[in-house]
């Protein structure tokens, strides 16, 4: 074999080399490409597959859901209709009950305009035949229906007056007989019980020295200690010729007591100079302010009223300090919540709420110098801002009747009140107010028809009218004593109570000749 040979054989497996080598490899791609879209297949497949379960699957669920949403709803809805059935029955039951009554009432109205024809009918009737006896009374009387109305009217009312008066009278001697005997009983153990000691306070203190040496001293160089002792304190030093002693002067009691302590420890001291006294002054407050607190707690324990806010504690201390007339206020106030206790327990009304407001009743007094208004409005205005009840602001504002008084603790505070402060030694007036009080009391009686003369006496605890006899009969004097009464009430401001008394005196004379 030549070259030649040889180059062609190796030429040949080259070619068939890379003949065979291509189509191995398209051969192989192919057998790739097929496994590939089988395993693609593969997967669609069971995705399908899976996909399908799931569909199954959620439709199944969603069947029960509806299946289980629908069963719910048709009980609900046969719930509704057993309701609405029952309230159906009993509407169709009110309604056949309303239509009876309406029925009945149908009958009833018939029935009525029936009777109310034969009531006219005989109404009628009567008018008719009332209408002919006139005439025949007219006929017979030969005096007309007029003139015989007013005959009868006049004679009627004078007969009617007379009796009223009779039974007023009647009525009130037999309420006296037993009222007043009560009355006096009652208000005698409230007195009784709650008695104390009065001491009457004025408008000075005096301070006793050692010596009139002091005097010059309590002046200082140029009044220097004089003016800060007037100064800090607020109350007037009258240093005159009395021996062995200084006045001070002033309406706040207060600031008096202050000013007297005060000057008392300053002699005791000895040290008297502006510098001291502005100490000692500062001092007495403090403690002033302390003891007014201990007074307030002290009332209320005795009284045995608890719960009382600690501004109106130091309120009702400072009463300890304030006089009405002369009469201590706080000593006042322990005895109308000791006497307003006795007539509750007595008749049966709230012990526990006339005792709170008989110690209270008077607490505006502690500012009414501060404050506009009468005492009691203040009072009620402060007892409403510590929190009391309304019954016991209630009884507060009306116990001077600045209120009408609705409750019967109310009336009970308001006549301990008025007991306290006219018993005997508890107040005292000066002698212009007193004379001007009587001849008010004289003004009121006189300015009545048929009063000839009024008296007042007994300190203006009794009015004694002189009527003429001509003009009132004995029956017409206990309605005028009443009017009396009631006019006083209504004009004057007075303590206690004022006795009216009517004298009526007839007098027969003839001469001899």
């Amino acid at each position: 074999m030549g070259i030649v040979g040889i180059v062609i054989i190796v030429f040949a497996s080259i070619a068939i080399s890379g003949a065979g080598g291509y189509f191995g490899r398209r051969y192989l791609e192919k057998i790739k490409r097929s496994s590939a879209e089988e395993i693609a297949e593969k997967i669609l497949k069971g995705a399908q597959e899976e996909a399908q379960i799931l569909k199954k699957e959620a439709l199944l669920e969603a069947r029960d859901e509806l299946h289980k949403e629908k069963g719910e709803f048709e009980k609900e809805i046969r719930n509704r209709r057993g309701e609405l059935s029952k309230i159906e029955s009993r509407l169709s039951q009110k309604e056949e009950s309303l239509d009876q009554k309406i029925e009945n009432i149908e009958k009833k109205n018939r029935d009525l305009k029936n009777y109310e024809a034969k009531i006219t009918e005989k109404e009628q009737e009567l008018v008719r035949l009332q209408q002919e006896e006139i005439k025949k009374l007219e006929k017979i009387s030969e005096l007309s229906s007029a003139d015989a109305k007013r005959m009868l009217m006049a004679g009627i009312e004078s007969e009617v007056r007379h009796e009223a008066n009779k039974m007023i009278k009647q009525i009130e001697d037999e309420a006296k007989e037993t009222a007043e005997k009560k009355g006096k009983e009652i208000l005698a153990q409230a007195i009784q019980r709650c008695a104390s000691d009065q001491v009457a306070e004025t408008t000075v203190s005096v301070v006793n020295l050692p010596s009139d040496e002091m005097k010059g001293r309590i002046i200082g160089r140029e009044g220097r200690n004089i003016r800060a002792l007037e100064t800090l304190t607020g109350i007037d030093l009258i240093i005159d010729d009395t021996p062995e002693a200084v006045i001070l002067s002033g309406f706040d009691q207060v600031k008096r007591a202050i000013a007297k302590i005060s000057l008392e420890r300053l002699i005791l001291d000895g040290r008297i100079h502006p510098a001291r006294i502005e100490e000692v002054v500062s001092k007495v407050k403090e403690e002033m302010e302390v003891s007014i607190k201990e007074k307030g707690e002290q009332v209320t324990f005795d009284v045995g009223v608890h719960g009382i806010p600690h501004e109106a504690i130091y309120l009702l201390g400072r009463l300890k300090y304030r006089t009405s007339f002369g009469q201590n206020v706080l000593q006042h106030s322990k005895e109308v919540a000791f006497i307003a206790t006795v007539i509750a327990g007595e008749i049966g009304a709230d012990i526990s709420l006339v005792k709170r407001a008989g110690l209270l009743h008077d607490i505006g007094k502690s500012i009414d110098a501060d404050v506009e208004g009468s005492h009691a409005s203040i009072g009620a205005d402060l007892a409403r801002k510590f929190g009391e009840s309304k019954a016991v602001i209630h009884a507060i504002a009306a116990h001077h009747d600045e209120e009408k008084p609705e409750t019967i603790e109310a009336f009970i505070v308001q006549a301990a009140d008025a007991v306290s402060a006219a018993r005997p030694g508890a107040r005292k007036e000066n002698l212009e107010a007193y004379v001007k009080r009587l001849k008010k009391l004289e003004a009121v009686a006189e300015d009545f028809k048929g009063v000839e003369k009024a008296y007042a006496i007994q300190a203006g605890r009794e009015v004694r009218v002189a009527v003429v006899s001509e003009e009132i009969d004995d029956v017409e004097m206990a309605t005028l004593a009443r009017n009396i009464a009631k006019k006083i009430e209504e004009q004057l401001e007075y303590p206690g109570q004022i006795k009216i008394t009517v004298i009526r005196e007839t007098r027969a004379v003839e001469y001899a000749k």
